[in-house]
């Protein structure tokens, strides 16, 4: 049977540059927070630049962070987002960063192992603004449950 993880693409837009007195508290945490997600049970892997800054990652230009990581399952996720020092962090997430009028964050099932490209990530959230949430790409509400698929049979 193959087995799947959780990846998930999260995007956000500054209200300043990064080094910029407005994003200071933010990015004088980037660090820490990143290490709490490492650390955290389920926790795969996350995207990065050849510098180990994740801050670097700008799919949608300067003004923008994505976050784009992959997880064990649904509840490794959400633990980290809602249930660690994370959450203080997203309580506070309109000191920093704007309003977006459509969905930002999207979540979708990859096989075990198999780590997705930024061209991907940015599929999948273009697939849930404009679809809503289906089986492809959906939100934190309308997660399904990881599909069941047998392996091929010369896997």
């Amino acid at each position: 049977m193959a087995t799947y993880e959780l990846a998930q693409l999260n995007v956000a837009s500054m209200r300043g540059a990064l080094d910029s007195p407005a994003m200071a508290e933010f990015a004088a945490n980037i660090a820490g927070i990143n290490a709490i997600a490492e650390s955290s049970p389920g926790f795969l892997w996350r995207s990065q630049s050849a510098e180990d800054d994740a801050a670097a990652v700008r799919i949608f230009g300067a003004g923008t962070l994505a976050n784009l990581s992959v997880w064990r399952d649904v509840q490794a996720l959400s633990d980290f987002v809602y249930g660690s020092a994370h959450a203080d962090f997203l309580r506070r997430r309109r000191e920093w960063f704007g309003r977006m009028a459509e969905a930002h964050m999207v979540l979708w099932w990859v096989i075990a192992g198999r780590r997705p490209s930024v061209e991907e990530a940015v599929t999948k959230l273009r697939h849930l603004q404009a679809h809503g949430s289906t089986a492809e790409a959906f939100s934190f509400r309308a997660a399904p449950h990881a599909p069941v698929k047998a392996a091929p049979l010369d896997a």
